[in-house]
């Protein structure tokens, strides 16, 4: 057996893209996948058994099939193709497509027995839990199993249980796409909240429209679309406002009010407007102060840490590294979930990275990577700012970071 054909298809794309002089994005767009996915497959995160991929590997990398698998059929000799564990979100991509419930439609009974309301409570909470834990892996066959499940059950259910249905079918569509967002397929978190708007509004649950909304606003942004995201945020803002004012108003409406300040924050950082963006900080800073402690409504983990953590995340857009440290130190995220304490550290880096302190912005990195692994080897942003540290510190690039950089397949 030659050296060749002991290396993993990951390694051999690595090599041949390199040689080829194409970057990870090159491949991904040549692909039609995210950066995210290629990244998988070169640190063997994302295994590529069927020939079809391998295939379409080969034709973007411009070699024949063999020399990613020398083992590979040829085409004509070519075995059906097994199904393969995925460990990106193309699971959950395809359960997304067509019609969700075809088959309901035709009165043809359901594969598999249908869940309890009871069940469906469970297995969406269980989704919620996998996307904070950044567990994507997870997540995409969890999802992939439990979205065509629930829109079968909610076109069969007594009427009494529709409304219910469609609030967990809501939800259930607002982690697909949160988790889409995450990975960088917008274009299937679009599709995804404007689902979870179709359920929520059908559920007669205002403040799940609202919850929709914030999931779609993030879409938007990931695809760089901010007036789109703009308007989907202040849609819910303008209407809640006066809602908001009442000393009567729920502690989960507050909550989504909060966040959707904080997304505007957002928005207004990006775009470099400094006195919009601290005005939807300073508000939600005094609903967190309303409501007196962390929360998690509607899976936004709103409340004066997350504000904080927003405030650190926006002086960075807006270039004020100093102020985002200055902020940072007085931030404790531990009671936060590994997504949002891994974000916060992302962001921690970025400033460090921003004043060209590459050891403190390795550090926040290989936190934040132990933490949750995934979000950090596939986040455009922490792929970013390892690249800008080893622009910084290059030609002697620390140990920690050079391996940091390798098992995000960065370099």
């Amino acid at each position: 057996m030659t050296t060749s054909d002991t290396k993993t298809v990951g390694q051999r794309v690595k090599e041949l893209r390199r040689a080829a002089g194409m970057s990870q994005s090159d491949l991904a767009a040549a692909m039609g996948r995210s950066e995210s996915w290629v990244s998988q497959v070169e640190r063997g995160v994302q295994p590529v058994e069927r020939l079809s991929v391998l295939q379409a590997l080969a034709d973007a990398l411009n070699v024949p099939v063999r020399e990613l698998r020398p083992d590979a059929a040829p085409a004509e000799e070519a075995a059906p193709e097994e199904p393969t564990q995925s460990n990106d979100l193309d699971g959950l991509r395809v359960a997304l497509t067509g019609h969700p419930a075809l088959g309901s439609l035709f009165e043809q009974p359901p594969a598999e027995p249908t869940p309890s309301l009871a069940d469906f409570r469970q297995l969406v909470d269980e989704a919620w839990t996998l996307v904070h834990a950044s567990s994507y892996a997870a997540l995409s066959d969890h999802l992939a199993k439990l979205l065509p499940s629930i829109e079968a059950a909610v076109r069969q259910a007594p009427a009494g249980e529709r409304a219910e249905l469609h609030a967990l079918r809501a939800k259930t569509y607002q982690v697909a796409a949160a988790s889409f967002t995450r990975q960088d397929q917008a274009d299937a978190a679009w599709i995804a909240a404007d689902r979870a708007l179709q359920a929520a509004e059908l559920a007669g649950q205002p403040l799940e429209v609202v919850a929709s909304l914030f999931r779609m606003a993030h879409a938007f942004m990931r695809q760089q679309h901010m007036e789109q995201a703009e308007q989907a945020a202040q849609s819910a803002v303008t209407v809640m406002a006066p809602r908001t004012q009442a000393s009567t108003c729920p502690p989960e409406e507050l909550s989504l009010f909060g966040a959707m300040n904080l997304v505007l924050a957002v928005i207004n950082a990006r775009e470099g407007n400094r006195g919009r963006t601290h005005e939807h900080i300073d508000r939600a800073r005094g609903i967190a102060a309303r409501l007196g402690r962390d929360r998690n409504d509607f899976d936004t983990e709103f409340g004066p840490t997350n504000v904080e953590i927003h405030a650190v995340s926006t002086a960075v857009e807006l270039g004020d590294a100093g102020l985002a440290l200055e902020v940072a130190q007085h931030v404790d995220a531990s009671g936060l979930s590994p997504e949002r304490q891994s974000r916060f550290l992302l962001d921690v880096a970025r400033a460090h990275a921003q004043r060209r302190h590459v050891g403190e912005a390795t550090a926040a990195l290989m936190e934040a990577e132990a933490l949750a692994p995934e979000q950090i080897h596939d986040h455009h942003l922490a792929r970013e700012v390892i690249r800008d540290l080893i622009q910084l510190s290059d030609p002697r690039i620390p140990e920690s970071l050079r391996n940091l950089a390798e098992r995000s397949a960065v370099i």
